[in-house]
């Protein structure tokens, strides 16, 4: 039975109204332009705001200074003009109290019926219940973002440790604290997740997102993502793109 009509029915005010049931999490809407079209009260509460009026209408630049909202109103653009989504990203807020509040942020685009984004949906959600925020130094996210933006072949938990600047068990804790993952789990998942993202948003060939993936070759690539999700890469694309 075709259920696509329901989501499209509820109106965007009722999902504000849920997301305001999870104090942790900051949920919005956002337009063409990276400007709130709705907000939870987890995210206004985040900065001050009274209501969601001082919201509606303005990129997160506009209500937050500095890196606290250039960064997310960059990431914005990045989906909006990629169509790319963000997953569980690892960032720093900044609470209304003055007390930084690590989080993990994700951003998936909305398309029309040709593909093009034409907004997006997100939430940011708090993670200081499970981890002090004073055992995550900003060198761990600073090493997190940069291997996720390039997927370095020489990606590895060691790697990762020495570039985050922690002993190899301590870099192993925190990660497993935030995702739930090993190392290596996530460096897997990292990869896989942009090369899925790959073959089905672009014309890119096996071998070109193996490598953009941080792939050796294409036979690597190919038994890494069939153990992963049971389909070759090309099966993979033409199954689902043919949905």
């Amino acid at each position: 039975m075709d259920t696509s009509h329901l989501l499209s029915s509820v109106p965007t005010s009722v999902l504000g109204q849920l997301f305001d049931q999870v104090p942790d999490i900051a949920f919005f809407i956002k337009d063409a332009l990276g400007r709130y079209v709705v907000v939870n009260q987890s995210l206004l509460a985040r900065h001050g705001l009274a209501s969601s009026k001082d919201a509606l209408g303005k990129r997160p630049s506009d209500i937050c200074i500095g890196d606290f909202g250039k960064i997310p109103s960059e990431q914005d653009s990045f989906v909006l003009r990629t169509g790319i989504p963000i997953v569980d990203h690892l960032e720093m807020q900044w609470e209304l109290v003055g007390q930084p509040v690590w989080c993990l942020t994700t951003k998936i685009p909305l398309k029309d019926d040709g593909g093009k984004p034409v907004g997006l949906v997100g939430f940011s959600r708090d993670i200081r219940t499970a981890v002090d925020p004073t055992a995550v130094p900003p060198s761990f996210a600073r090493a997190l973002e940069i291997f996720e933006q390039e997927l370095p072949s020489e990606a590895s938990p060691a790697w990762l440790a020495k570039l985050a600047k922690m002993p190899n068990y301590r870099f192993s804790r925190t990660i497993k604290l935030i995702f739930g993952l090993t190392p290596t789990q996530y460096i897997a998942k990292s990869r896989l997740a942009r090369a899925s993202t790959l073959l089905l948003q672009t014309n890119k060939t096996i071998s070109e997102i193996a490598q953009l993936c941080g792939y050796f070759d294409h036979s690597a690539f190919s038994r890494a993502f069939k153990k992963a999700t049971g389909a070759r890469p090309m099966d993979f694309r033409r199954l689902w793109k043919s949905e």
